[in-house]
């Protein structure tokens, strides 16, 4: 594989995980992804992180589009918004792909070999 094919996957893969994380989020909260209770909260810092880092993406986007919607940023500004967002997915995925990677090296490490 590549190295555009790697970018590729790694930002397909962050965006997959980000969208699953922030669709789970989303249903159990009944509410929009945003950087606002019950996502974000100063008494939880652990599960805040988490959940920014795994949907911080969709998060952002939506912040943005929200932003531009109300007239508050340009669309320079949101177009920054989307390419902040965007990269923030593909490091989520190279993230995703190490873990997973990780995992895959120690359950095939085990002493159970064919």
């Amino acid at each position: 594989m590549g190295p555009v094919e790697q970018i590729i996957f790694s930002f397909m893969a962050g965006l997959t995980a980000c969208g699953l994380t922030g669709s789970a989020m989303e249903l159990i909260a009944g509410r929009r992804l945003a950087f606002v209770q019950p996502y974000v909260s100063s008494k939880h810092m652990l599960r805040s992180l988490a959940a920014t880092a795994c949907a911080g993406p969709l998060m952002f986007a939506n912040e943005a589009l929200d932003a531009w919607r109300e007239r508050r940023i340009s669309v320079l500004g949101l177009i920054s918004c989307g390419c902040t967002a965007t990269i923030w997915a593909l490091a989520l995925g190279m993230v995703v792909i190490a873990i997973a990677s990780w995992a895959a090296s120690l359950l095939g490490s085990g002493s159970l070999s064919v």
